[in-house]
C-alpha cells in the first residue's frame, strides 16, 4: 500500500464522516430524529462546501477553525478515545489518556481540513429506508457516498445519546468498521512499541487505505 493510496483512503473517510460532523447535531437533538439531523446536516454540508473548495483550498486555517470548533460539539472524543484505547485504556494514566484524545482529535482536525478540499465526490444521500433503533439511547443512520467515478460507498453512523445530546461515535464505510480499525491499528502499535503508552500517543498516525475501502468488509 503507498502513501497516496493510504491518502486517499484517509480522504474518503473525512468526506462521508464530515456529513454527520461538521453541523451541531444537538442543536436540534430533542426535536429530530438521528436521522432527520443527518439528513440537514448532509444538505446544509452540501450548501456550505458548495463552489468554494478552491477559496478553502487557498485558506485551509480558515477551514481548520470551523472544523475544530463543530468538532467539540458532535462527537464524544472521551468516549471515542477510550474505545480506540480498547483495554489498554484501563492501564493507562489520567494523563495519557487524556493526551491520547487530544491527539486522536488533532488527526481529526488535520485530515478533515486537507480531505474535504480533495476528495472529489458528486452526492452525499441519507437513505429513505433505515433500520429501527433497538434502544432509545442508541442510533445508526445509514447514507450513502457517491464518488465522482460512479462509485458508491454505503456508510453507516452510530450514535448515542448522552445528557440528551446525539453524538457521534463510530462510522462503518463499505463494511469497515473505521473505530474497530483504529482499536486494532492501536493494539499493534502498543506491541510493537512494547506497551510504550507514550511512544505510541507520540507517533500516532490512524490510517485506512482505498484498498480496504473499496474491498470492504463484513461489518
Amino acid at each position: 500500500m503507498n502513501g497516496v493510496n493510504l491518502m486517499w483512503g484517509r480522504w474518503l473517510w473525512v468526506v462521508v464522516m464530515m456529513a454527520a460532523l461538521m453541523v451541531p447535531l444537538q442543536s436540534h437533538a430533542q426535536s429530530q430524529t438521528p436521522e432527520e439531523m443527518v439528513r440537514d446536516n448532509v444538505e446544509s454540508l452540501m450548501a456550505d462546501l458548495q463552489g468554494r473548495k478552491d477559496y478553502y483550498a487557498n485558506n485551509l486555517s480558515e477551514l481548520e477553525a470551523l472544523v475544530d470548533s463543530n468538532l467539540d460539539q458532535v462527537a464524544d472524543f472521551r468516549y471515542i478515545g477510550a474505545s480506540v484505547m480498547g483495554n489498554y485504556f484501563r492501564n493507562a494514566s489520567p494523563e495519557q489518556r487524556r493526551r491520547f484524545v487530544d491527539v486522536f482529535r488533532q488527526t481529526l482536525i488535520d485530515t478533515y481540513t486537507r480531505g474535504l478540499v480533495t476528495f472529489d465526490y458528486d452526492e452525499l444521500r441519507v437513505l429513505d429506508t433505515q433500520q429501527a433503533q433497538r434502544y432509545d439511547d442508541q442510533a445508526s443512520v445509514a447514507m450513502e457516498v457517491v464518488a465522482s467515478d460512479g462509485q458508491v460507498y454505503p456508510v453507516s453512523y452510530s450514535l448515542r445519546l448522552s445528557d440528551g445530546e446525539w453524538r457521534v461515535v463510530n462510522v462503518i464505510v463499505n463494511g469497515i468498521n473505521l473505530g474497530l480499525t483504529f482499536r486494532n491499528q492501536f493494539d499493534q502499535a502498543m506491541r510493537d512499541n512494547n506497551r510504550d503508552y507514550d511512544a505510541v500517543i507520540d507517533g500516532w498516525s490512524p490510517e485506512v487505505g482505498v484498498e480496504e475501502l473499496e474491498q470492504g468488509g463484513d461489518a
